[in-house]
């Protein structure tokens, strides 16, 4: 029951002041019916934990809060203007909410699952102060949703024009006014304590002296209660929940500042050293501005990005030919064949769509689309080929949303991760110590070189740089990956490259060249019309052998195709016009054939064999060398569904490798993926590298799963990078420089060390001033950031550009 109060008190919700007759609900007081409102909300649903993450956590989503009217969403049209996906009862938005500002928001708009069980998922964009929701359209609506979101003081703001997609969330300009709040303090104060530097303090009359230091104390309050808020507000949360974070220091070392100076003037002993933290709060909130822009400056996400290898079958005029995606326009004409991903929103024009969407919503039942129906992208077709129609121009980022969708995430932590980790906890805590024991030490001689001992110790001594070291090193190789066109998943996938000890390599398409193929008929004589039927159906495989085969034929591939199915490792069926077609191996066929033609591909008309097609793929011109070198560094094996046809023409390849290389054939997908399984029960660090189709599960079973991409459409989530095929020759140097990535990063870590050993050194002895202290604390960062980036750079030009 709500009753009232006449004390007055801050509001349980938001920390605003309550009127004089608060709304009190379970012993708490909350200022206005709405923050009631929440708080109830969220007591039935059992989420009270948003107020025990941080005091008042409502205080930044209640500002600028109106009331908001989303009736409009319930418009198909405008709906279907802001969602990123919506097919059947599954729909996926992103929303901008201003008012994100702390962890209890990030927890609470990742929990709404739990207040409205029509939401599947929601995730946070911390920078971006965007949500993406996942949510069924048969129990919600994104109008409800929007509601909710408000009634939770979480507005989104929507507009038609995407007016938050073009706002800049780089700039914090909260940041900025307290840096420029500080710098106002600090050059006030310091102008202010210009005669006792200038050693004429003597000669100022006390009176005046005093004035001073009131006025010193005046100008520090705001430096104190608005420009160090960030530092106090981290420190309390860290501490609540028992932890130490690198805040903490700082924020002692603030405090220290204050109440020392704050008693020396006021006890009339000494002038205090409140300029000293004007300049403190002043170069460190400099320091973080010129870290988050340089940060911005070397953003690799959106560079890989940029470099993103899919290419896709473009039709213009009758002529088809491949192009990059990122050329697709709207009006463009695309082909997409059985088992390949839609890169862009389209209408289905022609043939008959089933469209896999697991890349998107997690479910593999596949979609039947008519012509004229929307396709959305990441679907894969699956089937015959058909032709679409682009409706949006092709969104880069959308796709590498679906790459780096948590169903196919390796949910374990580097050991460059792990370390930092360990080392930031276990850092934090002995400077503490280090600050307490140098503070205790110099007490009973000096006080102020106590004050200055305790405070520099804790603000020159930060492990920033170490938690910068990985994500600046990793991320400018990642680069240097993309601009030789070798595409990773992200730049953890920097440091699984450099502790593979074992690969392992999938034969056709990837030892062997796809793009050139001897193609021979052994059989009955086929008639032109048997000749297309059987290229129409082996167009619709994006399997090497298939493809030799269809430009072999060289025949027009329009004929109607039906129930068109392809089993992996095996071969493909289905009814072009009113035959009924089979391309695959021998047990496929299910006959007993002879065992000096089970590596070929045989063709069955109407439930009769009529031959097969003997496929000579020429092995890649760099393999020798390749291997040569890598067998010298790495175990190395090699696996193939075919037959042992192929084993004297590679062991001859492989003929400059001491001890030879392992060879297994007749290997099935399931084979592969156990293949890989027991490398690593036997403690191998594996990596896979296949052509993406009939490897997914072992690409993604590897420690590393890589696919060779040719001029298909090449993107496969179950892998971790995509090696463009006219850089095979390079794997070698890909795997060194990974290695030396990973040493820049060590090397990095050993600077940042020895630098706040040597700052210590300095500052124990309190010979260091707390704005020297806070003006290297930045600039040690900032150090250890430009020699991971330029060290890196320097690695790969010497060792890719050899």
């Amino acid at each position: 029951m709500t009753v009232q109060t006449q004390q007055k008190q801050a509001c349980f919700h938001c920390g605003e002041t309550c009127p004089p007759t608060p709304i009190q609900i379970d012993d708490h007081s909350f200022c206005c019916q709405g923050c009631a409102t929440v708080y109830e909300l969220l007591r039935d649903k059992e989420m009270c934990h948003y107020y025990r993450m941080a005091s008042s956590p409502g205080a930044g989503s209640k500002r600028n809060t109106q009331k908001q009217i989303y009736d409009f969403l319930d418009n198909p049209q405008v709906a279907q203007q802001l969602l990123d996906f919506a097919e059947g009862s599954i729909a996926k938005v992103r929303l901008f909410i201003p008012a994100i500002h702390c962890t209890s928001c990030i927890w609470l708009l990742e929990n709404l699952h739990r207040i409205d069980a029509g939401i599947l998922h929601s995730r946070v964009h911390f920078m971006k102060r965007e949500v993406a929701i996942t949510y069924n359209r048969q129990h919600t609506s994104l109008r409800k949703i929007a509601e909710l979101l408000a009634q939770l003081h979480y507005a989104p703001l929507i507009t038609l024009e995407d007016a938050y997609k073009k706002s800049d969330p780089s700039i914090d300009r909260h940041l900025i006014y307290k840096a420029g709040v500080a710098f106002f303090a600090f050059g006030n104060m310091m102008l202010i304590s210009m005669p006792e530097y200038l050693t004429f303090g003597d000669y100022v009359e006390e009176n005046f002296r005093q004035f001073f230091g009131y006025l010193n104390i005046l100008l520090a309050l705001p430096v104190l209660f608005y420009c160090s808020q960030d530092y106090f507000i981290s420190s309390w949360n860290a501490l609540k929940q028992r932890q130490i974070n690198i805040e903490v220091p700082i924020t002692l070392g603030i405090m220290s500042l204050f109440i020392v100076s704050t008693w020396e003037i006021l006890s009339r002993t000494g002038p205090g050293y409140m300029d000293s933290l004007g300049g403190l709060l002043f170069f460190l909130l400099t320091g973080r501005l010129f870290q988050q822009k340089t940060y911005q400056a070397l953003s690799f996400e959106r560079d890989y990005k940029s470099y993103f290898p899919i290419s896709v079958l473009l039709k213009k005029e009758g002529r088809e030919y491949f192009a990059s995606v990122e050329e697709l326009k709207k009006g463009d004409t695309i082909v997409v064949r059985h088992q390949e991903l839609i890169p862009a929103d389209a209408i289905l024009k022609k043939g008959q769509g089933l469209i896999d969407y697991s890349f998107v919503t997690g479910e593999s039942a596949p979609v039947v689309k008519q012509e004229n129906e929307l396709i959305y992208a990441g679907g894969r077709q699956i089937g015959g080929v058909i032709e679409l129609e682009v409706v949006k121009d092709f969104s880069q980022s959308y796709l590498t949303q679906l790459w780096n969708n948590e169903i196919f995430a390796k949910h374990h932590r580097t050991p460059l991760q792990q370390i930092t980790d360990q080392f930031s906890k276990i850092f934090t805590r002995n400077v503490l110590l280090i600050a307490l024991g140098a503070a205790l030490y110099w007490l009973p001689q000096d006080i102020s070189k106590a004050l200055h001992a305790f405070t520099s110790v804790l603000i020159i001594a930060c492990p920033c740089a170490i938690a910068l070291a990985a994500p600046y090193a990793l991320g400018t190789a990642l680069r240097y990956f993309g601009r030789h066109r070798f595409y990773l998943k992200n730049a953890q996938v920097v440091e699984h490259l450099a502790r593979i000890d074992t690969i392992v390599f999938d034969k056709t398409g990837t030892l062997t060249n796809t793009q050139q193929a001897e193609v021979k008929w052994q059989g009955t004589l086929l008639s032109e019309e048997e000749q297309m039927q059987i290229a129409c159906l082996a167009s619709q495989s994006i399997h090497p052998l298939s493809k030799a085969i269809a430009n072999y034929l060289n025949k027009p591939t329009s004929l109607l195709l039906n129930h068109v199915q392809e089993h992996p490792g095996k071969g493909i069926e289905g009814y072009v016009g009113n035959a009924y077609i089979r391309l695959g191996s021998a047990s496929f066929m299910g006959q007993e054939l002879s065992n000096s033609s089970k590596g070929n591909v045989y063709v069955s008309i109407n439930h009769q064999v009529r031959g097969y097609f003997i496929v000579h793929h020429p092995f890649r011109e760099d393999l020798a060398d390749v291997m040569a070198v890598l067998a010298s560094n790495y175990r190395i094996a090699v696996l193939s569904g075919d037959q042992e046809q192929e084993r004297a023409r590679l062991e001859k390849i492989f003929a400059r490798v001491p001890n030879g290389i392992p060879m297994l054939f007749r290997q099935s997908p399931h084979d592969k993926l156990h293949f890989i399984k027991s490398l690593q029960e036997a403690g191998s660090y594996s990596m896979m590298l296949g052509d993406g189709l009939n490897d997914a599960g072992a690409l993604r079973q590897a420690d590393v799963g890589v696919a060779l991409a040719e001029d298909v459409l090449a993107f496969s989530p179950a892998s971790d990078g995509i090696l463009d095929a006219q850089s095979f020759g390079k794997l070698p140097y890909f795997l060194q420089f990974a290695k030396k990535a990973v040493g820049v990063v060590k090397a990095c870590f050993a600077l940042s060390l020895i630098y706040n050993l040597v700052g210590v050194s300095f500052a124990v002895r309190g010979n260091l001033s707390p704005v020297i202290a806070a003006i290297l604390m930045p600039l040690s960062s900032i150090s250890v950031v430009a020699f991971a980036t330029l060290m890196t750079r320097y690695k790969a030009k010497k060792i890719l550009s050899e």
